[in-house]
C-alpha cells in the first residue's frame, strides 16, 4: 500500500510521519507539502502514486481537493487533526501518528 503524508511545508509533521511509518511491512511511504515553497511540494505524480493520503489538517485536504480533485477521485483522504505545534520527531507527535494512522490502517 502506498501512503502519502501531507502538511504545509513538508518540514516537520509529514516527514516525521514518513519516518515513523517507513519501515512498516507492506507500506511504501512518502511525504509532501501543500505550500509552493515546501521542501517537497506535492505533485500530481505523488497523488497518483498514493493509495491513501493522510493530511495533517482540514486545510491541507481542502487544498488538495481544490488543486487535484480529478487525481484524487476514489482515493481515501484522512485528516489527522494534528496542528503545526511540533518539531521533527517530537515524541508527542510520533505517538499521535503511531496511534491515529495505526487505527485507520487497522495495524494496532
Amino acid at each position: 500500500m502506498n501512503i502519502l503524508f501531507i502538511c504545509s511545508k513538508n518540514q516537520w509533521r509529514s516527514p516525521t510521519a514518513e519516518q515513523v511509518w517507513r519501515r512498516q511491512a507492506g507500506l511504501s511511504v512518502r511525504s509532501a507539502g501543500t505550500s509552493p515553497n515546501a521542501r517537497h511540494p506535492v505533485s500530481e505524480k505523488d497523488l497518483a502514486w498514493a493509495d491513501v493520503v493522510f493530511a495533517m489538517e482540514e486545510k491541507h485536504k481542502s487544498r488538495l481537493l481544490a488543486d487535484y480533485r480529478d487525481v484524487l477521485e476514489g482515493k481515501a483522504i484522512h485528516v489527522l487533526d494534528i496542528p503545526d505545534d511540533y518539531r521533527y520527531m517530537d515524541p508527542e507527535l510520533v505517538e499521535q501518528l503511531q496511534t491515529s494512522v495505526g487505527e485507520i490502517l487497522g495495524l494496532l
